[in-house]
Protein backbone atom coordinates (compact mmCIF):
# COMPACT_ATOMS: atom_id res chain seq x y z
CA UNK A 1 0.00 0.00 0.00
CA UNK A 2 1.83 3.10 -1.29
CA UNK A 3 0.49 6.96 -1.55
CA UNK A 4 -0.79 7.40 -5.34
CA UNK A 5 0.64 10.12 -7.32
CA UNK A 6 -2.32 11.60 -9.92
CA UNK A 7 -2.16 13.07 -13.47
CA UNK A 8 -4.77 15.73 -14.16
CA UNK A 9 -7.47 15.78 -16.32
CA UNK A 10 -8.25 19.40 -18.22
CA UNK A 11 -11.51 20.66 -18.84
CA UNK A 12 -11.63 23.39 -21.76
CA UNK A 13 -14.71 25.76 -20.68
CA UNK A 14 -15.21 29.55 -22.69
CA UNK A 15 -14.67 30.96 -19.52
CA UNK A 16 -11.42 29.75 -18.34
CA UNK A 17 -7.64 31.52 -18.73
CA UNK A 18 -4.06 30.55 -18.34
CA UNK A 19 -3.25 30.51 -15.08
CA UNK A 20 -3.37 26.71 -14.36
CA UNK A 21 -1.27 26.29 -17.70
CA UNK A 22 1.29 29.24 -16.40
CA UNK A 23 1.30 29.04 -12.68
CA UNK A 24 0.74 24.90 -12.27
CA UNK A 25 2.10 23.31 -14.95
CA UNK A 26 -1.34 22.09 -16.24
CA UNK A 27 -1.21 21.33 -20.05
CA UNK A 28 0.74 23.11 -22.29
CA UNK A 29 1.91 26.76 -21.75
CA UNK A 30 -0.56 29.39 -22.75
CA UNK A 31 -3.32 26.66 -23.08
CA UNK A 32 -6.36 28.30 -21.63
CA UNK A 33 -7.86 25.63 -19.22
CA UNK A 34 -11.22 26.48 -17.26
CA UNK A 35 -10.68 23.41 -14.82
CA UNK A 36 -8.23 20.86 -14.04
CA UNK A 37 -9.83 17.82 -12.27
CA UNK A 38 -7.41 16.79 -9.31
CA UNK A 39 -9.32 13.61 -8.05
CA UNK A 40 -11.87 11.88 -10.57
CA UNK A 41 -12.84 8.21 -11.62
CA UNK A 42 -15.85 9.21 -14.01
CA UNK A 43 -16.68 8.37 -17.45
CA UNK A 44 -16.00 11.77 -18.64
CA UNK A 45 -12.42 12.47 -16.50
CA UNK A 46 -10.18 9.43 -14.96
CA UNK A 47 -6.86 10.26 -13.26
CA UNK A 48 -3.66 7.69 -14.32
CA UNK A 49 -1.26 7.24 -11.62
CA UNK A 50 1.84 8.75 -12.15
CA UNK A 51 5.05 6.75 -11.14
CA UNK A 52 5.49 3.93 -8.40
CA UNK A 53 4.06 0.23 -8.86
CA UNK A 54 1.03 1.46 -10.82
CA UNK A 55 2.20 4.06 -12.99
CA UNK A 56 0.20 4.49 -15.88
CA UNK A 57 -2.86 2.57 -14.55
CA UNK A 58 -5.79 4.42 -14.52
CA UNK A 59 -7.27 5.18 -10.89
CA UNK A 60 -10.60 3.48 -11.91
CA UNK A 61 -8.76 0.39 -12.36
CA UNK A 62 -6.59 0.49 -9.56
CA UNK A 63 -10.33 1.16 -7.03
CA UNK A 64 -11.56 -2.08 -9.54
CA UNK A 65 -9.02 -4.10 -7.56
CA UNK A 66 -8.09 -2.02 -3.82
CA UNK A 67 -12.11 -0.97 -3.38
CA UNK A 68 -11.00 -0.65 0.59
CA UNK A 69 -9.00 1.90 -0.47
CA UNK A 70 -11.67 4.14 -0.86
CA UNK A 71 -13.48 3.04 2.50
CA UNK A 72 -14.03 0.25 4.13
CA UNK A 73 -17.08 -1.63 2.73
CA UNK A 74 -17.44 1.26 -0.49
CA UNK A 75 -19.80 -1.21 -3.25
CA UNK A 76 -17.31 0.31 -5.91
CA UNK A 77 -20.47 1.67 -7.77
CA UNK A 78 -19.29 5.13 -7.71
CA UNK A 79 -16.33 7.01 -6.40
CA UNK A 80 -18.11 9.86 -3.80
CA UNK A 81 -15.80 13.30 -4.69
CA UNK A 82 -14.71 15.28 -7.45
CA UNK A 83 -12.00 17.62 -6.61
CA UNK A 84 -10.67 20.54 -9.28
CA UNK A 85 -8.74 23.35 -9.61
CA UNK A 86 -10.76 26.42 -11.03
CA UNK A 87 -9.72 29.16 -12.95
CA UNK A 88 -12.49 31.78 -13.32
CA UNK A 89 -10.83 34.53 -16.38
CA UNK A 90 -14.12 35.25 -17.22
CA UNK A 91 -17.83 35.42 -14.97
CA UNK A 92 -19.54 31.61 -15.09
CA UNK A 93 -23.13 31.35 -15.75
CA UNK A 94 -25.32 31.59 -12.79
CA UNK A 95 -26.28 28.45 -11.21
CA UNK A 96 -27.78 25.88 -9.31
CA UNK A 97 -27.56 21.83 -8.36
CA UNK A 98 -30.26 20.06 -7.44
CA UNK A 99 -29.81 17.32 -4.49
CA UNK A 100 -29.47 14.13 -4.50
CA UNK A 101 -33.36 12.93 -4.41
CA UNK A 102 -33.60 14.98 -7.00
CA UNK A 103 -30.88 13.85 -9.42
CA UNK A 104 -32.03 10.09 -8.85
CA UNK A 105 -35.26 11.09 -10.20
CA UNK A 106 -34.22 13.24 -12.68
CA UNK A 107 -30.63 12.07 -13.95
CA UNK A 108 -27.73 9.27 -13.66
CA UNK A 109 -26.14 11.35 -11.86
CA UNK A 110 -25.48 12.16 -7.98
CA UNK A 111 -26.68 15.36 -6.51
CA UNK A 112 -24.12 18.56 -6.08
CA UNK A 113 -22.70 19.96 -2.62
CA UNK A 114 -19.62 21.43 -2.68
CA UNK A 115 -17.02 23.77 -1.12
CA UNK A 116 -14.50 26.61 -2.37
CA UNK A 117 -11.31 27.84 -1.10
CA UNK A 118 -10.28 30.46 -2.37
CA UNK A 119 -6.50 30.19 -3.81
CA UNK A 120 -6.36 33.20 -5.24
CA UNK A 121 -8.62 36.40 -6.19
CA UNK A 122 -8.39 39.92 -7.82
CA UNK A 123 -8.79 43.04 -5.78
CA UNK A 124 -12.08 43.58 -6.86
CA UNK A 125 -12.89 39.50 -7.27
CA UNK A 126 -16.36 38.68 -5.78
CA UNK A 127 -18.92 35.43 -6.21
CA UNK A 128 -22.84 35.14 -6.32
CA UNK A 129 -23.91 33.62 -3.28
CA UNK A 130 -27.25 32.97 -2.95
CA UNK A 131 -30.15 35.48 -3.74
CA UNK A 132 -30.67 38.98 -1.77
CA UNK A 133 -34.11 37.43 -0.35
CA UNK A 134 -36.57 34.84 -0.41
CA UNK A 135 -38.27 35.49 -3.80
CA UNK A 136 -40.86 33.37 -5.23
CA UNK A 137 -40.12 31.05 -8.28
CA UNK A 138 -42.80 33.35 -10.87
CA UNK A 139 -40.59 36.30 -9.27
CA UNK A 140 -37.08 34.39 -10.56
CA UNK A 141 -38.42 33.31 -13.49
CA UNK A 142 -39.92 36.28 -14.67
CA UNK A 143 -36.67 38.05 -13.50
CA UNK A 144 -34.83 35.57 -16.16
CA UNK A 145 -37.33 35.98 -18.75
CA UNK A 146 -36.69 40.08 -18.29
CA UNK A 147 -32.80 39.65 -18.15
CA UNK A 148 -32.66 41.40 -14.66
CA UNK A 149 -31.80 38.40 -12.75
CA UNK A 150 -28.76 40.13 -11.55
CA UNK A 151 -30.49 42.25 -9.41
CA UNK A 152 -31.89 39.59 -7.41
CA UNK A 153 -28.55 37.84 -6.72
CA UNK A 154 -25.90 38.44 -3.64
CA UNK A 155 -22.93 39.69 -4.81
CA UNK A 156 -20.03 38.74 -1.81
CA UNK A 157 -16.51 40.25 -2.15
CA UNK A 158 -14.34 37.52 -2.03
CA UNK A 159 -10.27 37.32 -0.92
CA UNK A 160 -7.43 34.89 -1.13
CA UNK A 161 -8.07 32.33 1.81
CA UNK A 162 -11.58 31.95 2.30
CA UNK A 163 -13.67 29.35 2.04
CA UNK A 164 -17.50 28.83 0.93
CA UNK A 165 -19.66 26.02 1.54
CA UNK A 166 -22.30 25.84 -1.61
CA UNK A 167 -25.17 23.52 -0.53
CA UNK A 168 -27.43 21.61 -3.38
CA UNK A 169 -30.25 24.30 -4.12
CA UNK A 170 -27.97 27.47 -3.60
CA UNK A 171 -27.90 29.80 -6.76
CA UNK A 172 -24.25 30.77 -7.72
CA UNK A 173 -21.39 31.85 -9.42
CA UNK A 174 -17.92 32.17 -9.59
CA UNK A 175 -17.10 35.40 -11.28
CA UNK A 176 -14.19 36.78 -13.08
CA UNK A 177 -10.84 37.19 -11.79
CA UNK A 178 -11.29 34.11 -9.10
CA UNK A 179 -8.87 30.94 -9.15
CA UNK A 180 -10.40 27.87 -6.44
CA UNK A 181 -10.11 24.97 -5.23
CA UNK A 182 -13.52 23.08 -5.62
CA UNK A 183 -14.23 19.81 -3.20
CA UNK A 184 -18.03 18.33 -4.09
CA UNK A 185 -19.79 15.52 -4.40
CA UNK A 186 -18.77 13.34 -7.79
CA UNK A 187 -21.41 14.38 -9.84
CA UNK A 188 -21.47 16.54 -12.88
CA UNK A 189 -25.23 18.43 -12.80
CA UNK A 190 -25.38 21.98 -13.54
CA UNK A 191 -28.45 23.70 -13.46
CA UNK A 192 -27.85 27.15 -15.84
CA UNK A 193 -30.31 29.87 -14.94
CA UNK A 194 -28.36 32.55 -16.59
CA UNK A 195 -25.43 32.97 -18.98
CA UNK A 196 -25.26 36.86 -19.96
CA UNK A 197 -26.46 35.87 -23.41
CA UNK A 198 -22.83 34.16 -24.11
CA UNK A 199 -22.43 31.74 -27.24
CA UNK A 200 -20.44 28.92 -26.97
CA UNK A 201 -18.03 27.23 -29.75
CA UNK A 202 -20.86 26.56 -32.13
CA UNK A 203 -22.48 29.88 -32.50
CA UNK A 204 -25.65 29.20 -30.17
CA UNK A 205 -26.67 30.50 -27.13
CA UNK A 206 -25.92 28.31 -24.51
CA UNK A 207 -28.56 26.21 -23.02
CA UNK A 208 -30.37 27.14 -20.14
CA UNK A 209 -32.28 24.90 -17.62
CA UNK A 210 -34.82 26.92 -16.09
CA UNK A 211 -37.47 24.90 -15.15
CA UNK A 212 -35.10 21.74 -13.75
CA UNK A 213 -33.37 24.97 -12.08
CA UNK A 214 -36.54 26.70 -10.48
CA UNK A 215 -37.20 23.19 -9.45
CA UNK A 216 -34.59 22.50 -6.62
CA UNK A 217 -33.42 26.55 -5.82
CA UNK A 218 -33.45 26.88 -2.41
CA UNK A 219 -35.50 29.96 -1.28
CA UNK A 220 -32.34 31.07 1.62
CA UNK A 221 -33.55 34.17 3.55
CA UNK A 222 -30.17 34.51 4.53
CA UNK A 223 -26.94 33.07 2.26
CA UNK A 224 -24.71 35.23 5.10
CA UNK A 225 -25.90 31.99 7.49
CA UNK A 226 -24.92 29.51 5.00
CA UNK A 227 -22.15 27.25 6.35
CA UNK A 228 -20.17 24.04 6.40
CA UNK A 229 -18.65 23.14 10.37
CA UNK A 230 -15.37 24.02 10.56
CA UNK A 231 -12.51 23.71 13.79
CA UNK A 232 -9.76 25.98 12.86
CA UNK A 233 -7.60 24.20 16.06
CA UNK A 234 -7.58 20.93 13.65
CA UNK A 235 -7.16 22.67 10.61
CA UNK A 236 -10.68 22.13 9.44
CA UNK A 237 -12.05 24.82 7.00
CA UNK A 238 -15.52 23.29 5.82
CA UNK A 239 -17.06 19.55 7.19
CA UNK A 240 -20.52 17.97 6.41
CA UNK A 241 -22.15 14.82 5.68
CA UNK A 242 -19.94 14.77 2.05
CA UNK A 243 -16.17 15.48 2.80
CA UNK A 244 -14.02 16.98 5.08
CA UNK A 245 -11.71 19.57 3.98
CA UNK A 246 -8.47 20.50 5.76
CA UNK A 247 -5.92 23.73 5.33
CA UNK A 248 -2.59 23.60 5.85
CA UNK A 249 0.55 25.78 5.79
CA UNK A 250 2.73 24.21 7.84
CA UNK A 251 3.57 20.24 8.78
CA UNK A 252 0.82 17.91 9.83
CA UNK A 253 0.72 14.65 10.81
CA UNK A 254 -2.93 12.53 9.87
CA UNK A 255 -3.90 9.09 9.92
CA UNK A 256 -5.43 7.28 6.68
CA UNK A 257 -8.17 5.22 8.59
CA UNK A 258 -9.86 2.14 7.27
CA UNK A 259 -12.92 5.20 7.23
CA UNK A 260 -11.52 7.18 4.96
CA UNK A 261 -8.94 7.89 1.47
CA UNK A 262 -7.01 10.95 2.11
CA UNK A 263 -6.30 13.25 -0.57
CA UNK A 264 -3.54 16.39 -1.04
CA UNK A 265 -3.57 18.82 -3.34
CA UNK A 266 -0.51 20.75 -3.07
CA UNK A 267 -1.54 24.81 -3.71
CA UNK A 268 2.09 26.07 -3.30
CA UNK A 269 5.60 25.59 -2.24
CA UNK A 270 7.02 21.75 -2.07
CA UNK A 271 7.04 18.96 0.47
CA UNK A 272 7.84 15.67 0.99
CA UNK A 273 5.31 13.16 2.42
CA UNK A 274 6.25 10.17 4.90
CA UNK A 275 4.74 7.02 5.86
CA UNK A 276 6.27 3.60 7.19
CA UNK A 277 8.09 2.05 4.48
CA UNK A 278 8.41 5.32 2.00
CA UNK A 279 8.56 9.14 1.31
CA UNK A 280 7.86 10.65 -1.76
CA UNK A 281 7.81 14.83 -2.77
CA UNK A 282 4.48 17.09 -2.98
CA UNK A 283 5.19 20.53 -5.08
CA UNK A 284 3.07 23.27 -6.63
CA UNK A 285 0.14 21.40 -8.87
CA UNK A 286 0.25 18.12 -7.66
CA UNK A 287 -2.00 15.89 -6.50
CA UNK A 288 -1.85 12.70 -4.05
CA UNK A 289 -4.14 10.20 -3.38
CA UNK A 290 -3.51 8.09 0.16
CA UNK A 291 -5.42 4.71 0.24
CA UNK A 292 -8.14 4.52 3.38
CA UNK A 293 -5.81 2.33 5.39
CA UNK A 294 -2.63 3.24 4.91
CA UNK A 295 -1.88 4.03 8.56
CA UNK A 296 -0.18 7.28 9.82
CA UNK A 297 1.77 9.87 7.56
CA UNK A 298 3.12 12.74 8.07
CA UNK A 299 3.84 15.87 5.40
CA UNK A 300 6.97 18.48 6.04
CA UNK A 301 6.85 21.67 6.37
CA UNK A 302 6.91 24.32 3.15
CA UNK A 303 3.67 23.76 1.11
CA UNK A 304 0.04 25.05 1.01
CA UNK A 305 -1.77 21.86 1.00
CA UNK A 306 -5.31 21.23 0.64
CA UNK A 307 -6.30 17.64 2.48
CA UNK A 308 -10.22 16.26 1.72
CA UNK A 309 -11.47 12.83 3.35
CA UNK A 310 -14.95 11.56 4.04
Amino acid sequence: MEPLKLGMITKKIIWGGERLAREYGKGEPGEKIAESWELTSRADGVNTIVGGTYDGVLLSDYLAEHKDAVCAGWDGERFPLLIKLIDAEADLSIQVHPDDEYAALHTTDLGKTEMWYIVDAAPDARIIYGLKKKYSASEVREAIANGTLEELMNYVPVKKGETYFIPSGMVHAICRGILIAEIQQNSNITYRVYDYNRRGADGKLRELHVDDALAVIDKIEDPSAVRADADEARGIIAKCGYFTVYHFEKAFDMTASSDSFVHLLCLGGKTAIKWQGGEMTLAKGESVFIPAGLGDFSVADGADVVVSTL
